[in-house]
């Protein structure tokens, strides 16, 4: 069996969003687990690459545990290239497979109005196809600006089977020559980018769908340069919640946020590997399980759309499943050293983010808790009498957690007993259960608060 060395090649323009994120994680899903997962980047566009946006990613690829499988002595930058598109250039003029157009772009863009207007697809018409060749490269010597076009062979058609969307095939007519090389001397992305797939050994592609009509170009460059064709797969494109593209100009579902926000890369990278495709499994995979369920195949063709909630879920799960060991650390600066295990396993199942064990920290062994209002409404439903009973109890030396059973001696059951001492001691309504809270919260810190709430308005607290 052939071993796939697969790619992932962003351009540091912006920050890397769910889409970028997905398309990495499928193409190392598909290298592994004894493939080839190469990165490069994608950098030529000097206006919009910077270093900032280099190191955002690459912080990305190494949060979701991706860094670990990329070859760093095989990374690839194109600004660092240009002399080997050069050459491949070079090859095609010696060939007369490329020419220099000194096409201005108002004539151009007259062409392409009148092509319209007579209902034709807007292509080069190859004015300057029929030059001859030496008196053009000697206007160029001259200092005359001019791109090189790539001369498409008439009549043919491009096939090829795209792994996720199955045969395509493209009449070169359609194409019309197209600009490999800019005027300023740079390499065209799809020219640049073909030539270092081909070149670094890369035998699947794997890359958004808005790239599908570059893949007859790039075959078609590829075949005249005598070089290897890799396999290409075209993935829908990811939605936002209200059906646009995301995007890294606009920082739209970006890695940076989802970590700042606390998800954890293990939830991020289940749902990333549902998001438009079918794993055989709905339990939570470790990096290498996955890529053992992953099937290129059951990759849908729709636009896949971000779920919040869906993601939520996989935040969910994948907190529950962490060991609680992995927590402590979170809370050693908040909580006692004695009390650190039994206060991780209470908040673990009401903690959303891996921040939600400080914030808990901070209600039960903090100074002050802050009331949300209903928990408002419940102490003022409990009423004094309810809380006095409660700090008359701790007074006489009762324990904490003998509460709930002396308050519903006293009268004061059912769920405003529940809702009255919750509210009173963490603010909230919801949160770990009673019990563990009141085995933690320090004696006098629960008496202090109880005797707020019985000396005063619910309102002013």
């Amino acid at each position: 069996m052939n071993v796939p060395t697969t790619r992932f090649a962003p351009s540091p323009s912006g920050l890397l969003h769910l889409g970028n994120a997905r398309t990495a994680l499928f193409s190392l899903l598909a290298a592994l687990p004894d493939g080839r997962f190469l990165l490069r980047i994608e950098d030529s566009d000097r206006a919009r690459a910077s270093p900032v946006f280099e190191h955002a990613l690459r912080a990305d690829l190494a949060w979701l545990g991706f860094a670990a499988h990329i070859d760093e002595a095989a990374v690839w930058r194109q600004s660092e290239r240009g002399a080997v598109y050069d050459d491949f250039l070079q090859k095609l003029a010696r060939d007369n497979l490329v020419y220099p157009c000194f096409c201005t772009e108002s004539e151009l863009a007259a062409e392409r109005a009148s092509q319209r207007a007579r209902g034709l697809p807007p292509r080069y018409g190859g004015r300057c196809a029929a030059l001859d060749p030496a008196a053009a490269l000697a206007r160029v010597a001259a200092g005359g600006a001019a791109v090189w076009r790539f001369r498409v062979p008439p009549g043919q058609e491009v096939t090829f089977c795209d792994v996720v969307r199955g045969p395509q095939r493209v009449a070169t007519s359609l194409l019309g020559d197209f600009v490999v090389r800019r005027a300023q001397g740079e390499a065209m992305f799809f020219f640049a980018n073909a030539l270092d797939d081909a070149l670094s050994g890369v035998t699947l592609v794997l890359r958004g769908e808005d790239h599908l009509a570059n893949t007859p170009r790039q075959i078609l460059i590829l075949r005249a340069l005598g070089l290897p064709v890799p396999e290409y797969g075209h993935l829908p494109l990811v939605l936002s919640a209200g059906g646009v593209p995301l995007s890294k100009r606009d920082g739209a579902g970006s890695l940076a946020a989802l970590r700042e926000e606390g998800f954890l890369p293990l939830a991020v990278i289940n749902y990333l590997a549902r998001l438009g495709a079918v794993v055989g499994s709905e339990r939570l995979l470790p990096l290498m399980d996955l890529a053992q369920a992953f099937d290129r195949r059951r990759i849908g063709h729709a636009p896949a759309r971000y779920d919040r909630e869906q993601l939520l879920h996989w935040q969910r799960v994948a907190m529950a499943g962490t060991p609680v060991t992995e927590w402590l650390p979170w809370v050693a600066e908040y909580v006692p050293e004695a009390d650190r295990l039994r206060f991780v396993e209470a908040v673990r199942p009401n903690a959303l983010f891996p921040e939600d064990f400080r914030r808990w920290a901070g209600i039960v062994y903090g100074e002050r808790r802050t009331l949300d209002e209903d928990a408002r409404a419940a102490i003022g439903a409990a009423g004094a009498e309810f809380f006095r009973v409660a700090a008359a109890h701790l007074d006489a030396g009762g324990a904490a957690g003998d509460l709930p059973t002396v308050l519903k001696a006293a009268g004061h059951g059912g769920r405003r007993l529940f809702h009255g001492l919750r509210a009173a001691l963490t603010g909230r309504l919801a949160g770990p259960e009673l019990k563990d809270i009141l085995a933690l919260m320090p004696r006098a810190l629960v008496a202090r608060r109880l005797l707020e709430c019985g000396s005063t308005d619910a309102q002013d607290l």
